[in-house]
């Protein structure tokens, strides 16, 4: 009790409030993920304009691609968009990543979904909390990992003409380390902002939106890659 106490102390209101910001709107992006991700996997007239027996539709595709565009949008046009456009932008990237994902429920069977689902959320919440309360710089280490990712990505696009199973259970085996340590090095990096006080509070309120979107890439991408390993096929 008395260490709960002392970290509390140390924590200033505003770094707290950042902190508090980031976290929630990261979870309401996953909530919404989720929601609409269900609410089209169990809607059969609305899963098949997306989504077919041979593949996604040309909607599926548009649908599945958009996301990157919003993601770069919003990273790209930081200092020029507004905060309302932000988090309007953010709730619409999780819509669509919504939709995108629907296709997991043909593949996977609903029990490892959310066995899965909830095994990486406790190993996300693990990993975050190390990154917070670690004292070790992890700036050289997220360098690494950010081009072990470029190299994951490169093996993957590769691995779409090649079909091996052999390769796509590395790629995941990988993918799972970089986003843990992803997820570490991402935390320590928001907690730093948070105790940064030449920012002032409009811009950090910005900035508190792309923490969140950088938080939820790690989670759903560490989710992919350990249903990928692990999740039972229909």
């Amino acid at each position: 009790m008395d260490i709960t106490r002392s970290y509390k102390k140390e924590i200033a209101p505003e770094s707290r409030a950042f902190l508090n910001d980031v976290f929630s709107w990261m979870g309401l992006g996953l909530a919404l993920t989720a929601v609409v991700s269900y609410f089209v996997a169990t809607t059969p007239s609305i899963m098949e304009m997306f989504f077919t027996e041979t593949g996604p539709s040309m909607l599926g595709y548009i649908v599945t691609f958009a996301p990157i565009g919003f993601v770069l949008v919003m990273s790209f046009a930081f200092q020029k968009l507004s905060y309302g456009t932000l988090v309007l932008l953010f709730a619409l990237y999780a819509g669509l990543m919504g939709l995108s994902l629907s296709f997991i429920f043909m593949v996977y069977t609903s029990e490892s979904i959310y066995s899965t689902f909830g095994i990486s959320a406790g190993m996300f919440g693990a990993m975050g909390l190390i990154g917070y309360l670690t004292k070790t710089d992890l700036t050289k280490m997220g360098n690494i990992l950010l081009m072990a990712l470029i190299g994951v990505i490169i093996a993957g696009v590769v691995n779409m003409f090649m079909h091996s199973s052999v390769m796509g259970y590395i790629i995941s085996f990988v993918s799972v380390l970089i986003f843990c340590g992803l997820t570490a090095y991402d935390v320590q990096k928001i907690k730093n902002l948070s105790e940064d006080h030449s920012i002032d509070s409009y811009n950090k309120s910005k900035l508190g939106i792309m923490g969140a979107l950088t938080l939820y890439l790690d989670f759903i991408n560490l989710f992919l890659a350990m249903l990928r390993l692990f999740g039972n096929r229909k």
